[in-house]
């Protein structure tokens, strides 16, 4: 008999090589009943537009070995980031510390807005230009 040490993912996503991939509405599901959702993007995407779930920890994925010690190894943890690459990546480096519920969310944030789930967005931080050369913060006055 095979048992999986994330349980708490049993009968939820697809298990591909090891790794427990959810959608976005499994993973909102499941932060309701307690998971917490990892977001992994750079700050710079995070702070315009986030996960609305109460169970949220932020920690750009190339700063995650820097702060294991701050996510907890008792709770089940659905890492996300914008389309669902770098967060399998954090996934694969988690459950190598031993961090045994773990999942991730395919489809990231982008799949999240698609299927109408809540996000917190801060218009004052949206990016606009017309080149990349000329991003902003959206509604700030151009410096003189």
């Amino acid at each position: 008999m095979i048992v999986f040490m994330d349980s708490f993912f049993t009968g939820y996503g697809n298990r591909i090589a090891g790794i427990v991939h959810l959608s976005p509405k499994e993973s909102y599901e499941l932060c309701q009943k307690g998971a917490i959702l990892l977001d992994v993007r750079p700050e710079s995407l995070a702070i315009y537009k986030s996960f609305e779930v109460s169970n949220y920890l932020y920690c750009y994925h190339k700063e995650i070995e820097d702060h294991l010690e701050n996510l907890p190894k008792d709770k089940p943890i659905i890492v996300a980031d914008a389309v669902g690459l770098r967060s399998k990546e954090v996934v694969i480096l988690l459950k190598g510390k031993e961090f045994h519920q773990v999942a991730n969310m395919a489809g990231g944030i982008t799949d999240w807005e698609k299927d109408g789930l809540p996000l917190i967005v801060d218009n004052k931080q949206r990016l606009t230009g017309s080149c990349m050369c000329q991003l902003r913060a959206w509604g700030k006055n151009k410096e003189k």
